[in-house]
C-alpha cells in the first residue's frame, strides 16, 4: 500500500477542546482517525504535539509527498513511516496517523485491524501459540480467532479529581469502578449501565448536594469522599470494584494532600490507608495508589496483594523503559496502555510484548477527552488486553465498546462455520 497523500485538521473532543484528526489518500479510497486528550497526565508522558496542534498540522502538510516513496503491507512497516514524521510531529499527531495507515492497510487487505496485528505477531512474538508450536507463525483468520480473548470492561460510573471540575467538596480520587464478571462485552455493557443507573437514587439518598450531573467521562458528581461511595458500591455483587487513585494529582511537597476531608497523609500512611480501604471494600483493582516515580510504596502494596491488581499508569506512560523498571522492582501486576501516551504504534507492540512475557496484566484505556474513533477496540483485541477500560456512557466511549461488541459477534460467526 501506498499514501498518496496526507492532510490534517483540528476537531473537537468530548471536552471541546482541540484535538488532531489526521486524513490520508490510498488507492482504495480515503482514510481518517483521531486521538483523544488526556487531562490528567504522566509527566513521563510523551508531548502532543512538537511545539503545536498547529504546528504539527503543517508539518504533515509539508510532508505528504514523501509518503508515496514507501510501501506499506504490514504491521511492522509502521516503522517507516514513523522514519519520516521523527522529530516533526508529537505523539497524538503520529497516533493518529498510524492509525489511519492501518484503516487504509485493512481496508486494502481484506481484514480487520486487529487482524494486522495478529499477522504479524510472529515477528514481534506477541501471538500465542498451541502446545505443539515451537514458534509463531502465520495463520488463517479461524487460527487468530481461536486464540483470542476478549478484555473484561472497566467502567467509570463515579468520578473525582482532575476530571471533575466543580467548585466545592469532590472525591480526591479520580474514578471509582465497575469490573463486570458477565461472559460477554455486550453484558458487561449493559451490567454497567444498570449499575451506574441505580447509583443515581443512592448518591440522592447520602448526597445533599447530588445534582444529577456528569464530569468528563460521563461520571456521576458527588460531594461524597471515597470511604462513602466505596459503602455505596460494596452492596455490588455481581461486579468487582476498582479504584483509579490518580495518587499523583494531589501529592506536592513529599506528601499527599487531601480535601475531602482535609489532611495530610505521607507515603506510609497512604500505603496504610489504601491497605484498610482493599480490605474493608474487598477492592480487586488499584489503579495509580502512589505518585508516578514511588516505585517503593508500589512493590510493598503488590507483596501485601498479589491477587488483586496494582495497576500502573502514569507510573508507566506506555513506555518500556519504564514498564521494565516496575517489572524489575515488582512493582506492579498490571499495565495501562494508551497509544497517545507514546504515539508510536509499535511501541505500544512492544509495551505488550514484554507485559505477557512478564505475566503483567494488560489494560487498554481511553483518555478523558475522547472523539468518536473507535480503533481502540481493534488494538486492544489485537494485542490481547485483558481489560478495556473505556467509561460506560458517553458517544465517544460508547463507539469504542460497540466496536468489542462487533469483534466479539464476528468470533461468534467465525467458530459457527
Amino acid at each position: 500500500m501506498k499514501i498518496k497523500g496526507v492532510d490534517a485538521k483540528s476537531i473537537l473532543d468530548s471536552r471541546k477542546e482541540k484535538t488532531i484528526f489526521v486524513s490520508i489518500k490510498t488507492a482504495v479510497g480515503n482514510f481518517s482517525a483521531s486521538a483523544p486528550n488526556g487531562k490528567s497526565k504522566g509527566k513521563f508522558e510523551e508531548k502532543p504535539y512538537k511545539k503545536s496542534l498547529e504546528e504539527d498540522i503543517k508539518a504533515l502538510k509539508n510532508l505528504s509527498d514523501y509518503f508515496s516513496e514507501e510501501n506499506i503491507n504490514y504491521f511492522e512497516d509502521l516503522k517507516r513511516i514513523e522514519d519520516i514524521v521523527k522529530g516533526h510531529i508529537g505523539a497524538n499527531t503520529l497516533f493518529a496517523l498510524e492509525s489511519a495507515a492501518l484503516k487504509a492497510l485493512a481496508k486494502e487487505k481484506g481484514k480487520n485491524v486487529w487482524q494486522l496485528i495478529n499477522e504479524n505477531a510472529g515477528k514481534s512474538k506477541i501471538s500465542c501459540t498451541t502446545k505443539s508450536e515451537t514458534a509463531p507463525s502465520r495463520r488463517t483468520e479461524k487460527d487468530f480467532v481461536g486464540a483470542r480473548k476478549i478484555p473484561r470492561l472497566v467502567g467509570n460510573c463515579i468520578g473525582g479529581g482532575e476530571h471533575t471540575n466543580i467548585e466545592g467538596k469532590k472525591p480526591d480520587f479520580q474514578e471509582f469502578l465497575l469490573i463486570s464478571k458477565a461472559k460477554t462485552i455486550k453484558e458487561s455493557f449493559e451490567k454497567n449501565k444498570e449499575i451506574k443507573k441505580s447509583l443515581k437514587i443512592d448518591l440522592k439518598e447520602k448526597d445533599k448536594n447530588f445534582k444529577e450531573k456528569k464530569n468528563d467521562e460521563e461520571a456521576w458528581i458527588t460531594s461524597l469522599n471515597e470511604k462513602e461511595i466505596l459503602d455505596i458500591l460494596k452492596k455490588h455483587s455481581s461486579v468487582n470494584l476498582g479504584l483509579d487513585v490518580a495518587a499523583s494529582s494531589f501529592y506536592k511537597r513529599k506528601k499527599y494532600h487531601y480535601y475531602n476531608p482535609l489532611l495530610d497523609r505521607t507515603s506510609e500512611e497512604q500505603l496504610s490507608y489504601l491497605v484498610n480501604l482493599i480490605k474493608n471494600f474487598n477492592l480487586f483493582y488499584i489503579e495509580d495508589p502512589f505518585e508516578e516515580e514511588d516505585f517503593e510504596s508500589f512493590s510493598k502494596l503488590l507483596k501485601k496483594f498479589p491477587d488483586r491488581l496494582i495497576v500502573g499508569d502514569d507510573l508507566i506512560v506506555t513506555n518500556p523503559k519504564r514498564l521494565e523498571k516496575a517489572i524489575e522492582k515488582k512493582a506492579i501486576n498490571a499495565v495501562i496502555v494508551k497509544p497517545n501516551q507514546c504515539g508510536s504504534l509499535l511501541e505500544v507492540a512492544q509495551v505488550c510484548e514484554i507485559a505477557k512475557k512478564n505475566k503483567i496484566k494488560i489494560i487498554f484505556s481511553h483518555r478523558s477527552g475522547e472523539t468518536e474513533e473507535n480503533i481502540l477496540g481493534d488494538l486492544a483485541f489485537g494485542f490481547e488486553a485483558d481489560f478495556f477500560k473505556c467509561g460506560i456512557e458517553g458517544k465517544e466511549r460508547e463507539a469504542k465498546i460497540q466496536r468489542l461488541i462487533e469483534i466479539e459477534k464476528d468470533l461468534k460467526n467465525f467458530k459457527e462455520v
